[in-house]
Parts: structure tokens; C-alpha cells; sequence
């Protein structure tokens, strides 16, 4: 059980250290898959003797896991993106033609 927690401790620090620039939905939901994956890796593994062995192998089915999982997010986040870009746009092209028509019916007016 201890060398489970200093595989999680020194997986933590390395992931933590690496961290310059802000991490996408993709690397978060790998980070978190493969520190779940590791910490139900070494207790599964200790069960039978081995939780390095399980940690390790844990950590890896839980990367890749997390990995599809933050990918699926990240997509249905960009589409959202792109949603939001075409309605705001779709707004001020509204707005702009209810300018046009009350300068349009100014100019009747006179």
C-alpha cells in the first residue's frame, strides 16, 4: 500500500510540473482516468500482491479511457463554440437590418 501511494504522490507531482500552459478537456479526463485507473489498479492489485503492478496497469487502462472520454467532451465543446459563434452572428446581422429598416422609415418620412 505505501508504494501505491508514492506511485500516486509522484504521478500527481509529474502531472502537476508539467502543467505550463492549460490543459484541454481531453488531457484533464486522461489525467483524471489514469490517476482513478492507478489508485483502483493498486488496490486491486494488492489484493493479490502486486499493487505496483496493478497501479501501473491501472493507470494506463484509465489514460486511455479518460482519453476517449475527454475527447467526446472536448468535440460536443467546440461544436458548442461554433454554435454560439453562428447565433451571435446570426444577432448582429439582425440587428443590423432592424437599423436599416427604422433609417428606411425615417427617410420616408420626409
Amino acid at each position: 500500500m505505501k508504494s501505491m501511494k508514492i506511485f500516486i504522490v509522484t504521478s500527481l507531482a509529474l502531472v502537476m510540473s508539467a502543467c505550463a500552459t492549460p490543459l484541454t478537456t481531453r488531457e484533464k479526463a486522461a489525467g483524471i482516468g489514469a490517476l482513478g485507473g492507478a489508485a483502483a489498479g493498486g488496490i486491486v492489485g494488492s489484493t493479490v500482491g502486486h499493487a505496483g503492478a496493478g497501479a501501473a496497469i491501472g493507470g494506463a487502462l484509465g489514460l486511455g479511457a479518460g482519453a476517449l472520454v475527454g475527447d467526446q467532451l472536448q468535440s460536443q465543446e467546440e461544436k458548442q463554440k461554433e454554435q454560439e459563434r453562428q447565433l451571435e452572428q446570426t444577432e448582429a446581422e439582425l440587428e443590423r437590418q432592424r437599423r436599416e429598416i427604422e433609417r428606411l422609415k425615417i427617410e420616408r418620412e420626409y
